[in-house]
């Protein structure tokens, strides 16, 4: 768990849903939202959010999001499965800087197949900062790709 300067907060669309989402038969898309303050030790010598802490955001938001959904990332291993990352990428549009207060949202638009993708939007009061994207495959223990599991996949339709 991150310092104070986290704040996890879902998305809803009534306050009372697991996600937010249309209503379709996939469930999707999944939109979570977590709340992170810059902290000094986030910047660089310029005074800006250093470019790798996006992708520790990305990540914060990806756990949060399963979360959210009904299972924790430590649940997911325990039942035989990992999700490493196969792909990351991160388009910078203006600097985050000390004691900003960051909203990373999360969104999960396709139904998983062999790989799962998540979008990620860096906001600043409701102000683009970056986007990006993380590509995983599910593996099991051995680190085999396996097809998405039920376990995973019914949290969708929920």
């Amino acid at each position: 768990m991150w310092s104070s300067g986290f704040k996890s907060t879902p998305k809803w669309d009534s306050g009372k849903s697991k996600a937010n989402r249309k209503e379709d038969a996939t469930g999707l898309p999944v939109v979570h939202e977590i709340q992170v303050r810059v902290r000094y030790a986030d910047t660089d010598q310029m005074g800006l959010v250093h470019h790798a802490r996006y992708f520790e955001w990305f990540e914060m938001g990806r756990t949060e999001l399963m979360r959210a959904l009904g299972l924790s990332y430590k649940a997911f291993e325990e039942a035989g499965y990992r999700l490493p990352v196969a792909e990351a990428n991160a388009v910078y549009l203006r600097p985050a800087l000390y004691d900003d207060l960051l909203t990373i949202r999360t969104t999960l638009a396709e139904r998983p197949r062999p790989k799962l993708r998540l979008d990620y939007e860096v906001l600043r009061d409701g102000e683009l900062l970056a986007t990006g994207y993380t590509s995983h495959v599910f593996v099991n223990l051995n680190g085999r790709p396996v097809k998405p599991p039920r376990l995973f996949l019914d949290l969708l339709q929920q």
